[in-house]
């Protein structure tokens, strides 16, 4: 299963534009609508079992947050865009997971589309969710793959009544789903970056097969969360330039800060990209090093049982009259001169600084 593009079904081949057709693959068998409604004194969280439900609680409270968990059902996602008056276009991009990281904004609402990371601990690899983002006044719709994400302490703070989140309209609640996504960006960054770094032990002191499979494997999972966090950096950086009453400028530097924050994961990414290619690039050296020192020893060897073959092929031909085979000691002085022969041969190879 490819991670990299998500593939277009079939069924998206001449579909008219703003038609919401589910794209990925389907992580949630059942879908599920979550709200919370709350304000500076009372909060409540209940589980609905349709869209119309919600026209009980629109009224009821000051702020709310509803989650929808499941993309898959395209004609709920349909009946919220009914309820909600949503741009059919926004509902094709919320149901398509493989939808690049962005930012839309208009009069009286503002989309956000980004990806939440996870790290798969049984694959041991990166894994990304598609997370979609509606902002009304004093609403926000939070669109999801499935249940589980990294938003429960956003929850607790509403729960109880940590921070400002009680406090503050939907659009710094806002801004903390998308503070805690970035957060897990540097959090997988660290966790990362801590494999990488030990990498450089193991190149240095024994590169082997394993090492260049690991240095594969990271730099394959780098590429991966910087497809990721790449777009997703330039859709938060352009709220800098957002002009909308529904950033109000007691919230634009809570915004900002974010931006400082994607853009310190965007640079780990690069940074330890870059020394994967090091790394790469010293194990080569290694290995090629540990070749040639091979090498070096082999041929030495060569080079010293030449002139011992030499004198060896000589005295074991088969002519009658050899003179030193008449000399008692001629078979100790043969020995004594291989001996020489290799003493000089290797204190010339040491002298030369050869080995």
């Amino acid at each position: 299963m490819t991670r990299f593009i998500t593939k277009q079904k079939s069924a998206t081949k001449n579909v008219i534009p703003g038609s919401p057709v589910f794209v990925g693959n389907r992580k949630e068998e059942n879908i599920r609508i979550r709200l919370i409604g709350y304000d500076e004194d009372i909060i409540e969280e209940i589980e609905l079992q349709a869209v119309s439900e919600l026209t009980d609680y629109l009224t009821k409270y000051k702020r709310i947050w509803i989650n929808i968990d499941g993309l898959h059902d395209v004609e709920l996602i349909r009946e919220v865009g009914r309820f909600f008056e949503i741009h059919t276009l926004i509902l094709e991009d919320i149901a398509n997971t493989g939808q690049r990281p962005k930012v839309d904004i208009e009069e009286n609402y503002i989309f956000t589309s980004i990806k939440m990371m996870f790290l798969n601990k049984e694959k041991h690899q990166l894994e990304a969710e598609q997370v979609s983002m509606y902002l009304l006044k004093n609403t926000l719709i939070t669109f999801q793959e499935r249940q589980g994400d990294v938003f429960e302490p956003v929850r607790e703070r509403l729960r109880n009544k940590t921070g400002r989140v009680r406090n503050y309209n939907t659009t710094y609640l806002k801004y903390c789903l998308l503070d805690v996504i970035v957060d897990n960006y540097n959090f997988l960054m660290e966790t990362f970056g801590e494999k990488v770094e030990d990498l450089e032990d193991k190149i240095l002191l024994q590169p082997n097969k394993n090492t260049l499979q690991e240095i594969n494997k990271y730099k394959i999972e780098l590429n991966y969360f910087r497809k990721a966090i790449r777009p997703a950096r330039e859709a938060i950086n352009s709220f800098r330039a957002l002009k909308t009453e529904l950033i109000t400028k007691k919230e634009q530097p809570f915004f900002n800060d974010l931006n400082d924050l994607v853009q310190r994961s965007y640079d780990s990414v690069e940074n330890y990209k870059s020394m994967l290619s090091e790394q790469l690039t010293v194990y080569s050296t290694n290995v090629n090093n540990r070749l040639n020192d091979i090498m070096k020893i082999l041929t030495i060897f060569s080079v010293v049982f030449i002139p011992i073959t030499f004198i060896a092929g000589i005295y074991g031909t088969n002519f009658e009259y050899i003179p030193e085979l008449r000399y008692r000691s001629g078979y100790f002085v043969m020995w004594g001169v291989i001996l020489l022969t290799v003493l000089i041969m290797l204190g010339y190879f040491k002298y030369k600084k050869w080995f």
